[in-house]
């Protein structure tokens, strides 16, 4: 039953995009019809702005620390229920049952998860993933790094085999969210992250 319980919460947690809603808020917009699509904080600062955009980074990345909170709660000893949640709140925020299953490729809320679970290793593969983000200005070469290192990181630091595996699959996943970004950044036709609020 609290397995049952802890993909069932954070499922609807991840569900709640903050995104759309903020989206909604600010400009009565569909936030999907506008920028690069995706309902996620890089698209917010594009369309809406830097202040929206920070909030809803928060409130996406609390999704992910609420969400593995849930399973500790529901069993402080056992792991699998707070890794099951973790991925089920990220599976939310892709694809969330309140917005037809159209959401946002899951890094922020990825990113509480990790902090939540593993706080060390993810901050090593995060580091990465920021510098990358500071010196290219792809957002989405970023997350793939982060995404991509996290495996390894877990190995280096000696943590528990259930949740290198775990890594492993967010990796495929955030690959394959992500792979229009890699077909464009092989391009060269990438969007690099800009703090001017877009006129669309």
């Amino acid at each position: 039953m609290n397995y049952i319980l802890a993909v069932v919460l954070g499922y609807l947690i991840g569900s709640i995009s903050f995104s759309f809603l903020f989206g909604r808020l600010f400009k009565g917009i569909d936030i999907r019809k506008h920028g690069s699509g995706n309902a996620g904080a890089t698209n917010t600062l594009r369309v809406l702005g830097v202040v929206p955009a920070i909030v809803v980074l928060a409130l996406d990345i609390a999704k992910g620390v609420l969400a593995v909170w849930i399973g500790w709660w529901l069993d402080a000893d056992n792991l699998m229920l707070a890794i099951l949640s973790g991925t089920a709140v990220i599976i939310g925020h892709n694809w969330p049952i309140f917005f037809s299953f159209r959401g946002g490729k899951g890094i922020a809320t990825m990113i509480g998860v990790i902090a939540t679970l593993c706080f060390w290793p993810g901050l090593v593969a995060g580091a990465v993933g920021i510098a990358s983000i500071f010196f290219t200005r792809y957002v989405s070469l970023g997350s793939l790094l982060f995404a991509l290192l996290l495996p390894f990181s877990l190995w280096a630091f000696g943590r528990e085999t259930e949740l290198i595996i775990f890594s492993i699959l967010l990796a495929l996943l955030a690959f394959y969210r992500h792979r229009g970004n890699i077909v464009k950044i092989v391009k060269g036709k990438e969007s690099k992250i800009s703090f001017r609020k877009s006129s669309s």
